[in-house]
């Protein structure tokens, strides 16, 4: 009987308390690469780039080249790079050790309610639903965090609940005051929007590498053999394209945060 991964990750072991599942060694996996990535770049620096440095610059410029693309300013293009390609980078790599022969298949046989079964050890991180819910909220919250640092903590927070307009306009008066309460109540909505971010970027990052997991376990319990591999190539590009689209809303929300609206703008 063809056995479908859970949605729930699956815990290999325990340390104390903490149980560590097979997503989460996916992701140490993928941390342990670039930190083996940052040694060998830090310990080997040339004048002339050569081999895997002149790799690492290329990848490091095509990035930055895309994201001044969006922010339009160089300095805070080096200010978001560091997250948003951390962010690209780690999705990419995490996506596409799902594809790694063994992944899925090579497992301990634990009891699970109540019956042995194959647990995997290896499972594509993005699989599990809390790790790209931490990351999403990741996301969104340093966006916030930033615009306060950048327009100060009461500017910003007039963005979305504008206590100050709505004074202003009592003094005012008249059709002033039923445009501030409008204001008003999308900035409450704008709250809101905040968190339907979080639930956007966590669930279809999540949904896309999950699916793509049943997708081919389907298909390699049907043919074993060759069958599999355009699936393959495509879980490939998905991966790809979920990285970009993961980390471009990212750099497109803090690009939107730290941008300082005029004093009389209204929406």
């Amino acid at each position: 009987m063809l056995a479908l991964p859970p949605l729930v990750a699956e815990p290999i072991f325990q340390i104390g308390s903490f149980p560590v599942t097979n997503t989460y060694i996916n992701s140490l996996v993928a941390v342990l690469i670039f930190l083996v990535a940052g040694f060998l770049l830090r310990k080997k620096q040339a004048m002339i780039p050569r081999g895997f440095q002149n790799v690492a610059e290329g990848i490091l410029e095509f990035m930055l080249g895309y994201v001044d693309r969006v922010t339009g300013e160089r300095k805070k293009s080096l200010k978001f790079l560091p997250i948003v390609g951390g962010l690209f980078l780690f999705i990419l790599i995490s996506n596409w050790m799902g594809l790694i022969p063994g992944t899925g298949s090579i497992g301990r046989w634990l009891l699970v309610h109540g019956e042995q079964e194959l647990v995997p050890i290896f499972r594509p991180a993005n699989s599990d639903l809390n790790m790209t819910l931490a990351m999403a909220v990741f996301a969104v919250v340093t966006s916030h965090i930033l615009g306060i640092a950048a327009i100060g903590f009461f500017k910003y927070a007039n963005k979305f609940i504008k206590l100050g307009d709505l004074y202003r306009s009592l003094r005012k008066g008249g059709i002033n005051i039923m445009i501030a309460s409008f204001e008003f109540g999308v900035g409450i909505i704008e709250v809101f929007s905040e968190i339907a971010k979080m639930v956007s970027l966590s669930l279809r990052l999540f949904g896309n590498i999950f699916a793509g997991e049943v997708l081919l376990t389907v298909i390699a319990g049907l043919v074993a053999y060759l069958v599999p591999l355009p699936f393959m190539f495509l879980e490939l590009l998905v991966g790809f394209i979920q990285a970009i689209v993961f980390s471009m809303l990212t750099l497109v929300y803090l690009t939107m945060a730290t941008a300082e609206l005029p004093t009389e703008a209204h929406h």
